[in-house]
């Protein structure tokens, strides 16, 4: 095995775990090659990129399969496990946009309405005109990937939203940005009347039954939080910012991300307006190149083909502008799809993907950020293990 003892160790006792728990769930209920293909590929990977922890969570039909390698610090040579708290970075995004769709299920907001509907101080600048809708789905009209450099506080933002000019009518390109999703929040907690930290950790995390994703990682709960390492290999935080709670301020473990990933194929049993405001997420709006743009979930019909995934998931779809064609109606959530996200920050990389018509999700987080295309490829070959 190339990966270092300690890993070595770690992982063995976590597939052990994996496998009495299958065997005393449900008798071959998931494939007996699984255990050896996610080492493998998760062997091969960390090796790849310097990779210092790595955890796993596979849900095939209810069936939860948890699998950790190598250490959450290099510091402390604590190991990795299935509460490790990882930054998800964009996958963050998700839950701003499922707050959003709580909102709208309580009646407190509509994805229809204009922005200056709920920020008075906006009216009748373009940014006003806004539909919430195109905030979730990265068609506002084009925003930079990151909120300005000289934007310091919420009243510099507002300035710098006043000032916006779109560089392309809404609806019609699709600029994947922080600012627009940062924006949602904003605008989903105000319409909550609580502040965004405060309607995500006290209302949503706990309607959808997650007991370890924050924000603000409490005190208690630090060791658990892993060390991210950049590029240099030097230990990084995700750094406070404008908008950065809403947009990629996450943190959470595989433990809670496969629980969500499994409430979004139709596990578990959530209150109605929770369940709504979930499949409210899964509406397609936007058609680009190979992918479908839901409420920042992206989707893609299932079978898909690994070419199309990357092509989805590529720097071109992250840091370009792309012509983006209206679904009219929107399409209606489907379950014979495979809908994903990526996430990074400086020191992380994550994956969550699905396939609500096989009810399997995978969800694969990192303490160091490496390229997109070969966290799907680890997922794909997971999912192939599965079918």
């Amino acid at each position: 095995m190339l990966s270092p003892p300690k890993m070595s160790l770690a992982a063995c006792a976590l597939i052990g775990l994996s496998v009495f728990t299958r065997a005393a769930i449900a008798e071959n209920a998931v494939p007996a090659t699984l255990d050896s293909v996610v080492q493998q590929a998760a062997t091969e990977v960390m090796k790849a990129h310097d990779i210092s922890g790595l955890a796993i969570a596979v849900s095939h039909d209810g069936i939860q399969q948890f699998y950790s390698f190598g250490v959450a610090s290099k510091a402390t040579q604590a190991p990795v496990t299935p509460d490790t708290l990882f930054e998800v970075g964009s996958i963050s995004k998700l839950f701003t946009a499922t707050l959003a769709a709580y909102a709208q299920a309580n009646g407190q907001l509509s994805l229809t309405d204009p922005v200056e509907k709920y920020l008075p101080e906006l009216q009748g600048s373009a940014f006003g005109k806004v539909l919430l809708m195109h905030l979730a789905t990265h068609t506002a009209g084009g925003f930079p990937l990151q909120v300005p450099e000289r934007v310091k506080n919420e009243q510099q933002l507002m300035d710098y939203l006043k000032a916006w000019k779109p560089i392309y009518p809404s609806g019609t390109q699709r600029s994947y940005a922080n600012p627009s999703i940062g924006m949602l929040g904003m605008i989903a907690a105000k319409s909550m009347n609580q502040p965004f930290v405060a309607a995500m950790e006290n209302t949503l995390f706990p309607a959808l039954g997650l007991s370890s994703s924050y924000l603000q990682v409490p005190a208690a709960k630090m060791s658990l939080y892993a060390q991210g390492y950049n590029s240099d290999d030097q230990p990084v935080r995700v750094n406070p910012g404008v908008l950065a709670n809403e947009a990629y301020g996450v943190k959470t473990s595989v433990h809670d991300l496969i629980h969500f990933a499994e409430l979004n194929i139709g596990l578990g049993n959530p209150q109605p307006k929770t369940q709504r405001a979930i499949a409210q997420t899964h509406t397609g709006y936007f058609q680009i190149g190979p992918m479908t743009q839901d409420l920042i979930w992206e989707q893609y019909p299932y079978p898909v083909t690994l070419k199309n995934l990357l092509t989805g998931n590529s720097n071109k779809m992250a840091y370009e502008n792309n012509g983006a064609l209206a679904l009219n109606p929107p399409m209606a959530p489907q379950q014979a799809v495979w809908m994903n996200k990526t996430g990074s920050t400086s020191g992380f990389g994550g994956y969550i993907a699905l396939i609500p018509i096989k009810k399997q999700a995978v969800v694969i987080l990192a303490n160091k950020n490496y390229p997109n295309s070969e966290r799907i490829e680890v997922a794909y070959k997971i999912f192939n293990a599965l079918n």
